[in-house]
């Protein structure tokens, strides 16, 4: 019974070290049948944490979040070679405009923005992240990009632009994007 104690009381010791700067911590549930085992004091409580949005993965999420609206602001907008604006718009302009609003540089071209980054798996994709695609018949050179807009699994939604369609959003277990599929990138 004192080790119990002991161990616990270092638990504790430790868990209140840590900085609370910026920082707010509130109990919630136990994480056990609290019907059954009320009076027991060895009941584990979980503290979930509530960073402030200063906290690097919420100014990364929020940056990709408004990445990916600013591209969808160009659906349905028609293909145009080498545009970037809404009179006409190419795979790699929607993704190169769609990081300059959030001041991000880009390469132009899609074969030179898949130099760039860190590769990543297609299983651990997340929102944000470029699709690379070769898409010319009997040739695996990076032609073609999309930027990921959503990922569940199973399946990854990106929106980008094709010569016939403009601007859409497609899924990447659609058969022809899925063998079409060379990587996928991270930049942010």
């Amino acid at each position: 019974m004192k080790n119990i104690a002991l161990i616990l009381l270092l638990v504790f010791c430790f868990n209140g070290c840590k900085s609370s700067k910026g920082i707010v911590t509130k109990k919630s549930e136990p994480l056990i049948n609290t019907e059954t085992e009320v009076d027991n004091p060895n009941s584990i409580i979980e503290e979930k944490v509530i960073t402030t949005p200063e906290t690097p993965t919420e100014i990364t999420n929020s940056k990709t979040d408004s990445i990916i609206n600013f591209a969808k602001q160009f659906d349905g907008v028609s293909y145009k070679y080498g545009g970037t604006t809404k009179k006409g718009m190419d795979c790699s302009g929607l993704v190169f405009t769609a990081f300059k609003s959030e001041d991000i540089a880009l390469p132009r071209s899609s074969k030179d923005m898949a130099a760039i980054g860190n590769w990543v798996d297609i299983k651990e994709v997340e929102k944000g992240d470029l699709l690379f695609f070769a898409t010319k018949r009997n040739n695996r050179e990076i032609n073609h990009v999309g930027l990921v807009t959503d990922v569940r699994p199973g399946y990854v939604e990106f929106i980008h632009s094709t010569v016939n369609a403009g601007v859409i959003i497609s899924n990447l277990a659609e058969r022809y994007w899925y063998y079409a599929f060379v990587q996928a990138r991270r930049i942010l």
